[in-house]
């Protein structure tokens, strides 16, 4: 039986001083800060997680910071590109919004839509275009209201290093749906509302490496354990050389990069962001997985000091 994922859940990205990247997500994109912990891999360094006020899969960025680190170069086995859906009629505010914050944008158009596009201070590439589908983000924030804010990811554009066999892995292992081809670009659909648009540059170009500025993986969506399991063994017998289930305290995770050489995870949409804090208090205080509690008072003084603050 084909199986079919609902669309994005997260897509995980490098970038540079924690601070920066608060304030760009939380200050300019109004953005909720929904989880602040540590890579359970390198906990001496930051995993913070952006998205709306629920934090629900499809509108989850999150971020290794690291201040100080080298560059990465966006190219062929890499997302180039994430897509933020905003509300339609939102376009003005969002064009007035970066030029208030003197954040240069283009405007482009793909697939009969208009796209703004800007990079974050670190180099990452996004863009921002109004879709109909997906609820509204009840989060305000530093002048963002619901009926402008991001409501979660649009998708993204993929750019591989084997555009055709990514292709074939979009269609035949993830379930999407082709919708067509323009241009150097192919559009490819799940089934969800939100985070449902993949584009896949079908021209190759520079190789990309990673860094600050570059996006490290992008995670698809699975319903509970009992798919993820299922998931696990259909993307191995579609030949994916797949890990072991990792838990991540907040979804369960298992990888594979993908013939194109981009890392893909497939993750769980539960647990959540809210079973160790509160709806109301999620992002407040530095959460830590059980095995690195004892570690505690260490981490609070070498990790860097960040707070949520409007930039107005």
């Amino acid at each position: 039986m084909k199986k079919q994922t609902t669309g994005i859940h997260h897509i995980t990205a490098i970038v540079g001083h924690p601070q920066e990247n608060v304030d760009f997500y939380a200050g300019v994109l109004g953005l909720r800060l929904v989880k602040k912990t540590i890579n359970f891999d390198d906990p001496g360094t930051y995993h913070l997680y952006f998205g709306n006020e629920g934090g629900k899969p499809g509108s989850i960025i999150t971020f290794f910071p690291w201040a100080n680190a080298y560059n990465g170069q966006i190219g062929d086995g890499q997302v180039g590109v994430t897509t933020y859906a905003v509300p339609v009629g939102a376009m003005e505010f969002w064009k007035e919004r970066l030029t208030k914050f003197e954040i240069e944008y283009t405007l482009n158009e793909r697939f009969g839509e208009t796209f703004l596009q800007f990079d974050d201070p670190h180099g990452l590439h996004l863009e921002i275009v109004e879709r109909e589908q997906g609820e509204l983000n009840p989060w305000t924030f530093g002048g963002v209201t619901k009926d402008v804010a991001i409501k979660g990811f649009g998708g993204a554009v993929l750019f591989s290093a084997r555009p055709e066999e990514t292709a074939s892995t979009l269609v035949d292992v993830m379930g999407l749906e082709l919708v067509g081809t323009e241009g150097n670009y192919t559009r490819f659909k799940a089934s969800g509302d939100i985070g449902n648009i993949i584009d896949l540059k079908m021209i190759t170009g520079v190789r990309g490496t990673m860094g600050v500025g570059t996006v490290h993986h992008l995670a698809w969506r699975a319903k509970d354990d009992q798919e993820h399991m299922e998931w696990q063994e259909y993307a191995m017998d579609h030949g994916q050389h797949v890990t072991e289930i990792k838990d991540r305290n907040y979804f369960n995770a298992i990888y594979f990069r993908e013939s194109g050489e981009i890392l893909f995870e497939i993750a769980t949409d539960l647990p959540g962001f809210a079973h160790d804090e509160s709806y109301e208090t999620m992002g407040s205080q530095l959460m830590l997985p059980t095995q690195y509690e004892h570690l505690r008072d260490r981490l609070e003084m070498s990790l860097i000091p960040i707070q949520v603050r409007p930039i107005d």
